[in-house]
């Protein structure tokens, strides 16, 4: 076994940054992320970067229970190999089964460490399909006149898909998609309630928004995480293809989604699951014949530059929400992507996703 690939190190960094705006969902009102990065030394110099978002309720963690649970996996992870990558994600499912977003920024740190290793840009090693991505970008709960101006100037960026948050009272949210449609009458809509609407509301936007010519091209997550057969019945009689979010965190519940189809289309948050499984969720659907889209919480360019390579690196992904990172006051990582407009262009001559924490705060 190569030595080198050992795991020497890992530190922790708190990662606070504020938002240029207040981010409202039917969930929650955000206003400074308070994130964690993983930095992961391999015995060979090799630095992988990883992060842990943390947006309770939607994520267990928040940043202190995030704290404890890394440094209590500082000890055991130190003299493992990263070459078993698989074997460890195994070991931390087990004994942290229900931290997934610990889980997720451990796997990232320690598989960009072996992309630097190996001196391969990440999306190489999840199979090289495509060198860049093309984002939506997220118009959050907010005031008509807001979200009008905002899909006027991200028209102007170059944005052709809008992703609009719903999900808190259904009328407003009608005449917000109306704004937002006024502010780029071209977009492609994309609606997310974050599981804040009933099916007999869901039905009434969707019915008053064609009246109003507003027609929405996906529909993600309109019920709640467990209603499976709300969520079946939309996907069937909706007229607008489903997205599963809240409701597909682990490759057992994209099993069920593809079995009994709840879904056209399945969003894989790697803060939801990990990065093996999603990889596992990922050929679920595509042997399910369902959509895929890559997704994320309220993140920087390091979880979303991991994203970003894991969605190219595989190809097939037809929904892409990696707009964070844009959202956000401050820029906190040097390297990376670079950005033109909506698209991400990934680094062909870099190892690894390239970012690293520009001002190393470490955690205690």
């Amino acid at each position: 076994m190569n030595k080198l690939l050992d795991i020497k190190r890992l530190d922790i960094h708190t990662l606070d940054v504020p938002l240029k705006a207040p981010f409202t969902t039917s969930s929650t009102k955000l206003e400074v992320i308070h994130n964690l990065a993983i930095q992961i030394t391999l015995a060979d110099g090799s630095i992988g970067w990883g992060e842990i978002p943390t947006l309770p309720p939607i994520t267990l963690e928040d940043q202190s229970t995030a704290l404890v649970a890394l440094q209590s996996e500082a000890g055991l992870l130190t003299g493992r190999n990263a070459g078993e990558w698989r074997r460890i994600a195994a070991e931390l499912g087990e004994r942290i089964p229900h931290l997934a977003s610990v889980r997720a920024g451990i796997e990232m740190a320690m598989i960009d460490a072996l992309a630097r290793s190996w001196h391969a840009p990440l999306f190489r090693f999840f199979g090289g399909y495509h060198d860049s991505v093309v984002t939506d970008i997220t118009i959050p709960i907010c005031p008509d006149e807001e979200a009008q101006s905002l899909a006027e100037q991200y028209r102007k960026w170059g944005f052709d898909t809008i992703k609009a948050k719903i999900g808190l009272d259904a009328s407003e949210d009608v005449e917000r998609l109306r704004a937002i449609r006024r502010g780029h009458p071209t977009c492609r809509l994309v609606l997310d309630a974050n599981a804040g609407y009933s099916v007999e509301q869901t039905l009434d936007v969707l019915r008053h928004l064609r009246q109003a010519a507003v027609e929405p091209v996906l529909l993600e997550q309109p019920v709640a995480r467990e209603d499976w057969e709300g969520l079946g019945r939309l996907a069937r009689a909706g007229g607008v293809p489903v997205a599963a979010d809240e409701s597909c965190r682990t490759p057992a519940e994209a099993m069920r989604i593809a079995k009994h189809h709840l879904a056209q289309v399945i969003n894989i948050k790697l803060a939801k699951c990990g990065v093996v499984q999603a990889l596992e969720i990922a050929a679920i659907a595509r042997a399910s014949h369902l959509g895929l889209m890559i997704g994320g919480m309220i993140e920087t360019r390091l979880a979303m530059g991991f994203s970003a390579h894991f969605a190219a690196g595989l190809g097939g992904f037809d929904w892409i929400d990696l707009d964070t990172p844009l959202l956000l006051a401050d820029d906190p990582i040097s390297g990376g992507y670079r950005t033109e407009g909506a698209r991400y262009l990934l680094d062909v001559g870099t190892a690894g996703h390239g970012g690293i924490l520009k001002i190393q705060k470490v955690a205690t």
